[in-house]
Formats: structure tokens, sequence, C-alpha cells
């Protein structure tokens, strides 16, 4: 039954529980809401603009090849506030049920995987968008290059009132090998393919047996291959489970017998997973 104070009908709740208790094979497709309560910018709504710029439109290869200084301070500001963000109870919520699940995988859209890895979620993982940190230790919290060093300061600089420098080509990270080209942030952009060994990965958990139970967790999951996924999983008779903010972000039409529950990831998730995880 939910609480008094729960934001969650308790109809939806009861259901949930009832069938999350018998489940066995889990997938858990995530998007940029997960990591809203730990103060992270998504690519959509409220978060969508830096410098009043549409985000999405700076995650592209062709935004990279007409701006590459603009691209590069945008993720190096990113990779800045993901270093400095803490997880929050739907990291810890989802941790906790990777845990107490065999055969779970989680499937992250996110370039904030400093976050996740820090909880040791899960036995098996899936980026499906490489991490845009993917230095460690002291090294992390240092900028890329001297030029991009205005992005870690304290000045918000997604604040396009604030002014900052735009950084010359000669003054990006240089590729070391040819000394002429141009290294790019190491993630991968709306139109691109993703890595064949990631894609094979997927698809082998997917096609090795019956799944119970596909969490779509802060993503409309409309983009491909995240789409694909919600509805390989189906096929292969999930129910589908989403928490979202907007309840017109959906990965389609729901269908009967799938759930959703509207609100942050941060509150919604430790709820619905109580009675298997516990208490967080």
């Amino acid at each position: 039954m939910a609480s008094a104070k729960s934001v969650v009908p308790a109809a939806d709740l009861q259901s949930f529980t009832e069938y999350l208790g018998g489940c066995k094979r889990i997938v858990a497709l995530l998007g940029a809401g997960i990591s809203a309560s730990s103060g992270l910018p998504t690519f959509r709504g409220a978060g969508g603009l830096w410098r009043s710029h549409d985000a999405t439109s700076l995650a592209t290869p062709e935004a990279f090849d007409e701006t590459p200084g603009l691209v590069w301070q945008f993720y190096s500001y990113r990779r800045h506030m993901a270093l400095q963000a803490q997880p929050n109870k739907a990291h810890y919520a989802l941790a906790e049920l990777s845990r107490r699940n065999e055969d779970f995988i989680t499937l992250s859209q996110n370039v904030d995987d400093p976050i996740v890895p820090a909880l040791e979620i899960p036995k098996k993982s899936s980026g499906l968008n490489p991490s845009a940190t993917d230095k460690t230790g002291e090294e992390a919290s240092k900028a890329i290059v001297e030029a991009l060093d205005e992005t870690s300061n304290e000045i918000d600089i997604s604040d396009a009132s604030n002014p900052i420098a735009a950084v010359n080509r000669k003054d990006l990270p240089q590729c070391p090998k040819c000394k002429d080209g141009l290294l790019r942030p190491g993630v991968v952009w709306f139109g691109e393919p993703l890595p064949e060994k990631t894609l094979s990965t997927v698809d082998k958990w997917i096609a090795a047996g019956p799944i119970d139970l596909c969490l779509v967790i802060g993503t409309s999951a409309r983009i491909w291959p995240a789409a694909g996924y919600v509805h390989e999983a189906r096929s292969q008779g999930a129910r589908v489970a989403v928490c979202n903010m907007d309840p017109k972000d959906t990965p389609g039409e729901l269908h009967y017998g799938d759930w959703f529950f509207q609100g942050d990831a941060g509150v919604i998730l430790p709820e619905i997973l109580k009675s298997v995880i516990g208490e967080i």
C-alpha cells in the first residue's frame, strides 16, 4: 500500500509491487532524467538550453565540424558537472535492485558514468553512450587542455550572460598521432551508430531468454536503438514500467499491463522498488 505521503497512486503501486516480486530477468533503460536530482541538466525540457543553444544541436557531428570550440566547451562543462555530482536515491535504488537480481542489465544513454560505477551498478552494464569523463582521480578534475580551463571555474558558463572566450582550433585537444586533426569528445552523437561490441552484448542478453520487466527511467526511449530495445523486450514477454517527469514522454503507446509513474526518478524509483530492495 502507498503511504500517506506517497506520490504514486496506490493501485498502480500495488499492481507493480506484486509483479516485481516475481521478476527474474530485468532490463533498465536509463536516460538523463535519472541524474536530474544529482544536479545534472538534461538535454530536453528546462535543461535543454546551454548558453542559449539547443543542447541537442551541439550533440552532432555537424556541430563539431562547424564549431569545434563551442562543442568542446559544452562537453567540458558537462564533464565538470558530472565529476562534481553525487549519486541520488534513484541510483542507489537501481544498484540495490541489481544486487538482488542475478539476471539484470542496465542500458545507459548517459555520459555521467562516474556516478554509476561508484555504486557498482550493475553486474551487467552496457553504456549506450561512452563516458565523457574517462580520467580518474586527481587528473579527472583538471581541464582536458588549458584553453578549456574556464569551463571548470566557479562561474556558471551555461548562463549566456556570463562571457567566456572563444577557443581557437589550435588550442583544442589535438590528435597525438597525426598532430594535425582534432580529438573529439568520447560520446556517441545523434545520428551516429553505436559500437558493434555494445550492440552485440545487448542483443545476446535480450536473446538469452524471456524478459520479465523493462524499466524505462528518465528517458522517452524514442530514439534508436533505445526505442528498439523496448520493443525487443516486449517481444520477449516483458511488461514495461516508465518513470518520467512528463506523461507525454513515453516510448510510444503504453500497452495494457504497463505502468507509468510520473515524477522525479530520485523520488519515484525508491518507492516503487521498496518491496524488493527495502528502504533507501
